[in-house]
């Protein structure tokens, strides 16, 4: 294990984030870095992997600068890169939430939860628990209760919350999601909604996962990962397997993009079910003139 993977977030005011973006990228690039970092006139978003010596010398110098000095990094060891590539790119949002009206979480956001209270507030019937991501996540992984809003992306969450508003209105809302970045601002969008007591899972799941006192309890499944480990293991109490095949739905942890890249889903299946149905989700995505898996078998 002697690479490291971190994960990290910071709103902060970054002038010139098209500047700092070009000169970040040399920087991660001189440590032999590689990952996905956004940067944005409201602050940084990053994932990066490297030698234990490198990320060492990577989170030493962002929090020497004044703006990240109190940066929390949540990190993985590993036995290899968990990208092939780095970028910093800059972008309007470090996490693509589209409000027409938008803040700052520096200015409001929901209560921060430690893991042992993100527990009691799991274990109470009168809490309302969301899941902050994007439905492929929650069907591998969540915790135990949790609502699985029906979205495929972060910034259909508001619209769907608006629908089922008046639900939850007068209830004590909590909300989670992989790092704490997209609770910072879902939640805060909630207090500015007019929800009364609104709570986030300080760190996300990340941070729930690795607490020694409640070692993931209440997870079922695995936690999704933008990088080529694609998933990690969070409950070190009772592990449930929670993902079900796309095909025959069997227990399945494994994650795979459909074959057609014209249609690119993300679904779950077993080695045996993707030769069988040459990893495409249906019958039209399997008779794709361009199938990626058939072109694969064929070369």
């Amino acid at each position: 294990m002697n690479y490291e993977v971190l994960l990290y977030y910071k709103y902060t005011t970054i002038e010139n984030p098209e500047i700092f973006a070009q000169e970040h990228l040399a920087f991660c690039k001189e440590l032999g870095l590689k990952g996905r970092i956004l940067v944005a006139e409201e602050g940084i978003n990053g994932t990066v992997s490297g030698l234990k010596a490198a990320t060492a010398v990577y989170k030493e110098v962002l929090k020497s600068d004044p703006r990240f000095k109190d940066i929390i990094f949540k990190s993985d060891e590993t036995d290899e890169h968990a990208f092939k590539k780095m970028f910093v790119r800059s972008r309007r949002e470090i996490v693509s939430l589209q409000l027409s009206e938008d803040f700052s979480p520096n200015e409001v956001t929901g209560k921060y939860l430690l893991p042992k209270e993100f527990k009691e507030a799991l274990l109470d019937e009168d809490t309302v628990v969301i899941d902050a991501r994007n439905d492929y996540e929650y069907d591998l992984g969540h915790f135990r209760g949790a609502l699985r809003p029906d979205i495929q992306n972060f910034r259909e969450l508001p619209q769907w919350i608006k629908e089922h508003k008046e639900e939850f209105l007068e209830k004590r809302v909590v909300t989670y999601c992989t790092g704490g970045i997209r609770c910072e601002k879902f939640s805060g969008w909630l207090v500015k909604e007019g929800f009364k007591d609104v709570g986030q899972l300080h760190g996300g799941i990340a941070t729930y996962g690795k607490d020694p006192e409640i070692r993931g309890e209440l997870w079922d499944g695995k936690m999704y990962v933008f990088d080529e480990r694609i998933s990690v293991e969070i409950n070190q109490v009772d592990k449930r397997v929670v993902g079900r095949d796309w095909f025959d739905g069997t227990p399945c942890e494994r994650y795979i993009n459909c074959s057609n890249p014209e249609c690119n889903r993300r679904i779950l299946a077993s080695i045996e079910n993707e030769r069988k149905y040459f990893g495409a989700c249906s019958q039209d995505c399997r008779n794709h003139p361009r199938n990626r898996y058939v072109q694969k078998m064929n070369a």
